[in-house]
C-alpha cells in the first residue's frame, strides 16, 4: 500500500504532520518543541530538563496526580525526552483515544502549572539521574566524547551539572517555558488510525491561538580538545572514538550509513568480529551514526579491560582505518537484510512512524517515507560506499578515554 504523509501548517506556526496507518487500532503522537538544552545559560545547565520534569506536576485543572491518572485511563504509553535541540513528548493509545490525550498534552504545553512545592523534587530527580550516569562509566564516557567532538553547545549532555541544577530557580524555570515551549518551530507528528479532517480541526481548535514568540539564536564556541582522559578507579577502561561525517540532509548520508552499517550492525560486522570475536579483546563495542542539523559524526565505543585497553583502541582504531579499503557485497547483502527487517518493523509502529516523521521534517524540511527510504537502501551499492569511503576516509579522531590509565595513540593516526 502506498503511503501518504499529510501535512499542515497552522496560524500559530504549528506543523501538523500525519501518516495514516490504518491497519493498526492504535495511534501515536511526538510533540518536537524547540527548547532543547542548547538554550541552557552555561551558569544553569540542567534547565530544560527540570521544566520537563516539572510540566508533568500539573498543567490546566490538573495536578500531578490528576495528570498521571488521566494518562492511566486513556491507555497512553508516554515519555518525554530533552536533547540537545528539542524537548519531546510522546505517546502511543488506542486510536479512541487519541484526541482526549492530545487535550491533556495542549494544557501541558500551554497552561503548566509550575507548582512550588514540586520545584525541589523535580530537581532532586534530575540530580539522582546525574548521580546515577557516574555509576554508568560507558554512558558517561559516550556524554564526554560528545564534549569533545562537538563546540558547545552541541555536545551537552541535557542532564547539566550539579552546579548548575541546585542554583536553578522556578522563575528561570517559568521564563524558559514563557520564552521557548511556542509554536514556531514546533512539529506535531502523529501516525496510526485517525481521520486527517478530524483530527486537523482538534488541534487546530487546541492550539491556533497559540502565540508564537521570537527564537532564540545560539552561538557556537570553540572546538574543544580531541584527546582527554579520565581518571577513574576501575579494572575496566571506556573507549570513544569520533569523526566527522555527514548529517542526515546530506545526499551522501546513505552511503555513510552504509559505511557504518558494515563496521558496527550485528554479530557479522567488523568491530564485533574483529575486535571483540577473533581477539576476545572487549566485551562490548559498537559505532553508530549521529547527526545534528549542520553536521555528522560517527561514534564508536569499546569496553574492556584496563589490562587489554590499550591493544582494544589499537585494533579498534585499525579497523576504522581499513573500512576506508572498501566494503564487500557478502557485507552489503547482510546489512540490507538488516535494514530491511528494521524498516517491516517501522511499518508495525505507529510510535516509531509519529516521531521518525517529525524529526526528518526538522532535518530535511520534508518527510521520507518508508518506500523512499527503502529505495535508498536498495540503492546503495558496492561501488558507490566504497567511491564515498575512498573520497571521505575516517580521520582526524577524537578520542577519549575513561579508566585507571591514559592510553597512547598508534598507528599514525590523526
Amino acid at each position: 500500500m502506498k503511503q501518504s504523509i499529510l501535512s499542515h501548517t497552522f496560524a500559530s506556526g504549528l506543523v501538523l504532520l500525519a501518516e495514516p496507518m490504518m491497519s493498526l487500532e492504535s495511534a501515536a503522537f511526538t510533540f518536537l518543541l524547540p527548547a532543547g538544552c542548547a538554550l541552557d545559560p552555561l551558569d544553569y545547565a540542567g534547565l530544560a530538563e527540570v521544566t520537563c520534569e516539572l510540566t508533568l506536576r500539573g498543567s490546566g485543572n490538573r495536578d500531578s496526580r490528576q495528570f498521571i491518572e488521566e494518562l492511566e485511563r486513556l491507555g497512553v504509553e508516554h515519555g518525554q525526552s530533552v536533547s540537545t535541540t528539542h524537548t519531546s513528548y510522546s505517546g502511543a493509545m488506542l486510536s479512541r483515544n487519541l484526541l482526549p490525550t492530545l487535550d491533556v498534552y495542549a494544557d501541558l504545553l500551554r497552561r503548566a502549572r509550575f507548582p512550588k512545592d514540586q520545584m525541589e523534587p523535580a530537581r532532586q530527580v534530575v540530580l539522582q539521574e546525574l548521580a546515577a550516569i557516574e555509576d554508568e562509566p560507558g554512558q558517561k564516557l559516550m556524554q564526554e566524547l560528545r564534549k569533545h567532538h562537538y563546540p558547545d553547545p552541541w555536545g551537552r549532555t541535557s542532564h547539566g551539572t550539579e552546579a548548575g541544577l541546585k542554583k536553578l530557580s522556578l522563575t528561570q524555570i517559568r521564563e524558559h517555558y514563557a520564552r521557548n515551549y511556542q509554536p514556531n518551530g514546533t512539529i506535531l507528528g502523529v501516525a496510526g488510525n485517525f481521520d486527517w479532517e478530524v483530527l486537523k480541526a482538534h488541534v487546530s481548535a487546541l492550539f491556533d491561538d497559540w502565540k508564537p514568540h521570537e527564537s532564540q539564536s545560539i552561538v557556537a564556541g570553540g572546538l574543544p580538545p580531541r584527546r582527554a582522559h579520565i581518571p577513574h578507579e576501575s579494572n575496566q577502561t571506556q573507549i570513544g572514538i569520533a569523526f566527522d561525517s555527514l548529517a542526515y540532509n546530506h545526499p551522501d548520508y546513505f552511503q555513510a550509513w552504509g559505511a557504518v552499517g558494515v563496521l558496527s550492525g550485528g554479530m557479522s560486522s567488523r568491530l564485533f568480529t574483529e575486535v571483540r570475536e577473533k581477539r576476545g579483546l572487549c566485551y562490548s563495542v559498537h559505532a553508530t551514526m549521529h547527526s545534528l542539523r549542520d553536521r555528522g559524526s560517527v561514534l564508536c565505543y569499546a569496553g574492556t579491560s584496563s589490562a587489554r585497553a590499550q591493544e582494544t583502541l589499537d585494533v579498534t582504531l585499525a579497523e576504522l582505518v581499513r573500512i576506508a579499503k572498501g566494503v564487500r557485497p557478502d557485507e552489503l547483502t547482510r546489512l540490507k537484510a538488516r535494514i530491511k527487517s528494521s524498516l517491516i518493523m517501522q511499518q508495525e509502529s505507529s510510535i516509531s512512524r509519529s516521531s521518525s516523521i517529525a524529526r526528518d521534517l526538522y532535518y530535511l524540511d520534508r518527510v521520507r517515507t518508508l518506500d523512499e527510504i527503502s529505495q535508498l537502501v536498495d540503492g546503495l551499492s558496492c561501488e558507490s560506499i566504497n567511491n564515498y569511503l575512498a573520497a571521505n576516509p575516517p580521520r582526524e579522531f577524537t578520542i577519549v578515554t575513561l579508566g585507571p590509565m591514559p592510553l597512547e595513540v598508534h598507528l599514525g593516526v590523526s
